[in-house]
């Protein structure tokens, strides 16, 4: 049932641009699981998309200290000078990418600044390429803002990458943006320079069709893999795309709720409109804690990296070992995203077939005691996500029991 669905039955009657758009999966099973626990169930939860540990020391001590110089006022519409500073400097050193401060925007949060990207370039009818599996939310911004989602299947045997093939194919006279996000989230897996460069080699073709990059999970990559994004690899492309970041993922701050991008200065003064009419601005005190994020010390994230990497190994081998699973190994962010095609057919001891891969899901809730959350959320199955933004301890007691969970279907 849909959000609307439940809304209407009280007697109020929501806007058509909900009518289509539920509460994400994510979050029912996360109340789910939190109900069961305080029931007094055993349930491990590896659904929750933010990292373990916690927001640096320096960074809490900036915000302190902002707090102590009184700047708890509101600040400028979308970001400080000094915050837009300091996110120009991280653009050109870490990416080699030089934004001027007005092509620069801050947001409450990454989410928000997908929103007034999409709010402030969609009409209705406007259609938006993005690849499966992907973050819930692509989608439902895209539908609330009067576009439509173009989503493209991109299985394990892709790596879980867009095709130059495909993108040329999905492409017509509508298409407004594509959206890619690398690292992903639900899948983990990563566009190089060699995966990047022909989808590009595509885009210079089509002039009318925007690119809109996700680099969230940038500092979590693995085994070497050399981070890029798309606009230091194809200059070109400047002009027509909005590159998204933020601080939630690789500085453990997802309740600072600060997010940034940069891109062409027409759209952030046109995104500055949108975000003038919904939250204005950022707070000052998150603004403050994470300028010290990005020009502090930075020697943690690869203490970070390894640790992410260490439990990353363990999900992998532990979920391969399972008759029935095959878990493609990641190349960033903190999340694996299993095929469990092999047990679809098979039946519960309690004599109910696995159907779907939400099916094996809720077994594993039901049974294993273990919150993970299934590939249909993220528009591809049969998969299933798990976040291992977690103890290593847990994460093992969590796939001891999935496995033994498994090993009771027939």
């Amino acid at each position: 049932m849909t959000i609307a669905t439940k809304i209407e039955e009280a007697g109020f009657k929501p806007a058509s641009r909900i009518a289509s758009i539920g509460v994400s999966k994510i979050l029912q099973i996360g109340a789910r699981a939190a109900a069961m626990k305080r029931d007094g169930l055993p349930v491990i939860i590896l659904g929750a998309g933010e990292p373990d540990f916690d927001t640096p020391d320096n960074v809490k001590q900036a915000a302190k200290a902002a707090i102590d110089r009184g700047e708890t006022k509101y600040t400028a519409l979308d970001g400080t000078p000094e915050l837009k500073k300091a996110i120009a400097a991280k653009f050109l050193r870490e990416n080699g990418v030089d934004y001027a401060l007005d092509e620069v925007t801050v947001g409450t949060g990454a989410k928000q600044i997908l929103f007034n990207a999409f709010m402030a370039s969609i009409n209705p009818g406007d259609e938006v390429i993005i690849p499966t599996p992907y973050w819930t939310s692509y989608s439902d911004i895209v539908e609330i803002c009067g576009g439509v989602p173009v989503l493209i299947p991109c299985d394990a045997t892709a790596g879980f990458r867009l095709k130059a093939e495909q993108l040329e194919q999905a492409i017509t006279e509508k298409t407004r943006w594509v959206l890619l996000n690398s690292p992903s989230n639900p899948s983990g897996a990563a566009y190089g320079e060699a995966d990047y460069r022909p989808l590009l080699d595509v885009l210079l073709r089509y002039p009318h069709v925007w690119l809109m990059v996700d680099d969230m999970y940038e500092h979590i990559v693995y085994d070497g893999f050399s981070f890029v994004t798309p606009v230091a690899l194809e200059p070109k492309l400047k002009a027509r795309a909005l590159t998204i970041n933020g601080v939630s993922k690789a500085y453990a701050m997802t309740g600072w709720r600060i997010g940034y991008a940069g891109g062409p200065k027409a759209l952030i003064k046109a995104m500055a409109v949108i975000q003038s009419q919904a939250t204005s601005c950022p707070s000052s005190v998150s603004q403050a804690a994470s300028v010290e994020a990005l020009n502090g010390p930075q020697d943690f994230l690869k203490e970070r990296q390894e640790s992410f990497k260490r439990r990353r190994d363990l999900v992998v081998a532990a979920l391969n070992a399972i008759p029935g699973i095959d878990c493609r190994t990641p190349e960033g962010a903190f999340y694996t995203f299993a095929g469990c095609g092999g047990l679809i057919g098979r039946k519960t001891p309690a004599g109910r077939t696995i159907e779907t891969d939400a099916d094996f899901t809720d077994y594993l809730l039901e049974v294993a005691h273990v919150a993970v959350v299934p590939g249909s959320a993220f528009g591809l199955s049969p998969y299933f996500r798990i976040s291992y933004a977690t103890s290593e301890a847990e994460l093992k007691e969590a796939l001891k029991h999935i496995a033994e969970a498994c090993a009771k279907l027939a």
